[in-house]
């Protein structure tokens, strides 16, 4: 790798600032917080290799979690570990502590931020091997015909790549809200929106331009008979992303499902919520039989390629196990 300068502004403003004068000297510039997928692009050479980093670890408030009656806010810079183990996010947003807790190898919880890791760029095997494909400007997705056991079975086309992110499976089922900003100024965009299909983009998988940061996410409030659970299974113990996921929330009263967020990850190439399914257990008892018809909805209109078609029957028990265990009916 080429020798890097390393800049590190104290101010937003500044780094905003930093990195657009860089890029109108010609130059490569990147900001960093943990920088561990940033290192692994450059390595991949899916990036080319910088000629300035900025750094926004001396950024003041982007590594705090705060607390109010409005809800809750987590700056870009917070570490993977730091969401997982705070005690604030564990007891009010169990999903989101239970998704970042599943989160690689505890090197990378230290080291990875809760930006970084929502803004991770695919680890589909032909996009980080350096075959010409669609996600690198070439003509073809070699999954389609290839190997595509780890690949979507929902909202693919003409890539079929999966985000793998888990913490922003969590996110969209806590309807979350990021906090950008950029040359332009601020701006807030739902979680739910934030990320973009293939089909919309083959360059990128987020709304976000390349002058703009994520700086922080907003979570709102919640009651006291909100619950959440997150439920990854991995092709290998640790160190790995989900083959599926499930991101839940469940609002009960008693025995009542009064509201539910269901967000599969592994499956798509954004995190992927089943609103069918949600609305098939609000205003109802939670049952064995309710649950797996919940399950049967959420599975529908799955569009598995050659080898993946397991997906869907170990998301569809995922989901079912998962509604059951978590409403206390299981």
């Amino acid at each position: 790798m080429k020798a890097f300068e390393n800049l590190s502004p104290a101010t937003l403003d500044e780094a905003v600032e930093l990195l657009g004068t860089a890029r109108a000297n010609g130059e490569v510039a990147y900001p960093a917080g943990g920088g561990s997928d940033l290192l692994g692009m450059v390595k991949d050479e899916l990036v080319p290799a910088p000629d300035r980093i900025v750094d926004l670890k001396r950024i003041p408030g982007l590594d705090e979690i705060r607390t109010s009656e409005r809800g809750t806010e987590i700056g870009g810079l917070v570490t993977v570990d730091a969401v997982a183990r705070s005690e604030g996010i564990r007891s009010r947003y169990p999903v989101l502590a239970e998704a970042a807790a599943a989160v690689g190898a505890p090197q990378l919880r230290n080291t990875g931020t809760i930006a970084g890791n929502v803004c991770q760029r695919p680890w589909c095997w032909y996009f980080r091997q350096g075959f010409s494909c669609l996600k690198r400007g070439g003509d073809r997705c070699y999954s389609v015909i290839g190997e595509n056991q780890q690949h979507a079975i929902f909202g693919g086309g003409p890539s079929f790549i999966v985000h793998p992110s888990d913490t922003a499976n969590a996110l969209v089922a806590l309807d979350a809200e990021f906090q950008i900003t950029g040359p332009n100024g601020e701006r807030t965009v739902p979680a739910s929106e934030f990320f973009i299909l293939p089909r919309d983009s083959l360059e990128r998988e987020n709304v976000l331009e390349t002058d703009e940061l994520l700086v922080g996410i907003s979570l709102p409030s919640t009651s006291a008979n909100r619950s959440g659970a997150y439920r990854k299974v991995m092709d290998r113990e640790a160190w790995t992303h989900a083959v599926v996921s499930v991101a839940l929330t469940l609002d009960m009263d008693g025995e009542v499902c009064r509201d539910a967020r269901i967000v599969l990850g592994g499956v798509a190439p954004i995190p992927w919520r089943v609103p069918a399914a949600e609305d098939m257990l609000r205003g109802q008892g939670i049952t064995a039989e309710l649950a797996q018809q919940a399950a049967d909805s959420a599975l529908e209109g799955a569009q598995p390629l050659a080898k993946n078609g397991y997906k869907v029957m170990m998301a569809r028990a995922l989901v079912r196990r998962s509604v059951l265990e978590l409403s206390g009916a299981a």
